[in-house]
């Protein structure tokens, strides 16, 4: 067990002839007592100054344990929310490629009726502008025959007659 300024204090040494000087050992041992007390102060400082540094530690580690864990936490979290993205733009590009598909589609199919109503509408004209031809080819004929030019010296005599 370690000595305490009490021991050194409470130290009595056995008298001798021709011994030490009693003050001057005396002196000595109050210097002892206050530099070892000094020294047992400074000890229980440093002591408190490990423990403080210690718990700091503790606390700084623990600190750093939950900022390892966060950071792992958010690049998981990064990581789900990178593929969830490219997964949704995934579905959005073929939803968008359905989409186009169909709509080419319907074109498509527009385009074929409105070729056939074209062809269609192209051979009704194609007949009606014979049949209009025909009309009027019988018209003219109408116009030449020469009743019209018997039926034109009628009106005229009778137009004639009239005057006189």
């Amino acid at each position: 067990m370690p000595l305490t300024p009490l021991d050194i204090h409470n130290k009595e040494f056995s008298r001798a002839f021709r011994g030490y000087d009693e003050d001057e050992v005396n002196e000595f041992l109050d210097q002892i007592i206050k530099d070892y007390e000094a020294l047992i102060r400074q000890n229980k400082d440093l002591e408190e100054k490990i423990l403080q540094a210690n718990e700091r530690l503790q606390h700084f580690t623990n600190i750093e344990e939950s900022l390892s864990k966060s950071i792992i936490v958010a690049q998981e979290t990064a990581e789900e929310v990178k593929a969830n993205a490219k997964k949704e733009a995934q579905l959005i590009i073929k939803e968008a490629e359905k989409n186009a598909d169909r709509i080419i589609n319907e074109a498509l199919i527009k385009a074929r009726t409105i070729a056939l109503e074209i062809e269609e509408l192209k051979k009704k004209a194609s007949i009606y502008r014979k049949r209009f031809r025909t009309l009027l080819e019988a018209q003219l004929e109408m116009l030449d025959e020469k009743a019209w030019d018997e039926m034109e010296q009628l009106d005229s005599l009778e137009q004639l007659e009239k005057d006189n």
